[in-house]
């Protein structure tokens, strides 16, 4: 039996359990998926598993998207791109990083029907998977993106990569069109994102990389003050959708049954 895990820390809140074991299961693959708990200590024998073939693959969570880079033998143009990784693999004798990120970031915006196009884009964060997202949001033609974060530094780390990209102090809110919060602030209930929701107006997009809980304070307020919204859920489904392709060869449906398996509280 292949063997498959998720990696991050925090990882509770993961539901790619769920989710691979269900297509596993429907696709009849005699494999299992689990979820672990670990250390940035913990990554380099995690991937050299893969390399001894004890692991099949790895999806890689926060915050280690851009620390396993180090660890791999090659990576993918997208993950070159973006610096970032979020699934791992064997493939002739070389353990790969792949970003399958990217794609789930600019199918997700497709789902839900949302054009970037001459779009002004706030960006909360500046963790392992925005530059994923700064790379698609040019791509599908933003006007202009805004970058905050917590620690400034990282922020302007960023923007060495991203000369395009303008960098303001955390705490200041721009004019946007559409704001997204790539940080960790929701994944704990009383986790708050401090906006003047009154001043920022009302028909924005506010987006919340965070699918678990699916309603957070950031987007239950967006939501009282006549904003549209919009969690991870699909973003995420469909990064796992490519991350199956490339382990099992086949491509996982995405219907009514799979979101079923997302009907929680």
């Amino acid at each position: 039996m292949k063997k498959y895990l998720v990696i991050g820390n925090p990882i509770e809140h993961s539901l790619s359990p769920k989710l691979h074991n269900y297509w596993i299961k429907k696709n009849k693959i005699d494999a299992v998926y689990d979820k672990k708990l670990i250390n940035e200590a913990d990554i380099e024998d995690l991937i050299f598993q893969v390399k001894k073939e004890n692991i099949s693959g790895i999806n890689v969570t926060v915050p280690f998207k851009k620390k396993a880079i180090s660890f791999v033998d090659e990576l993918t143009s997208e993950a070159n791109e973006s610096q970032s990784i979020n699934t791992i693999y064997k493939e002739n004798d070389k353990v790969i990083g792949h970003n399958t990120d990217m794609a789930g970031f600019e199918l997700g915006l497709r789902y839900v029907n949302y054009d970037v196009k001459d779009k002004k884009i706030f960006i909360l964060g500046a963790g392992g998977v925005v530059s994923s997202m700064i790379l698609v949001l040019k791509k599908m033609g933003a006007s202009k993106i805004i970058l905050s974060n917590r620690t400034k530094k990282k922020a302007e780390d960023l923007k060495k990569s991203f000369s395009y990209l303008e960098i303001i102090d955390w705490g200041k809110t721009p004019e946007f069109d559409m704001i997204i919060n790539a940080t960790s602030l929701g994944l704990n209930n009383n986790d708050e994102i401090k906006l003047n929701f009154p001043d920022i107006g009302v028909n924005k997009f506010f987006y919340d990389v965070i699918y678990n809980p699916k309603q957070t304070i950031f987007l239950k307020r967006a939501k009282m003050f006549g904003n549209q919204t919009e969690n991870g859920k699909m973003m995420f489904i469909y990064q796992a959708q490519e991350a199956f392709k490339i382990w099992h060869g086949k491509e996982p449906e995405v219907n009514k049954n799979t979101l079923k398996l997302f009907e929680y509280d």
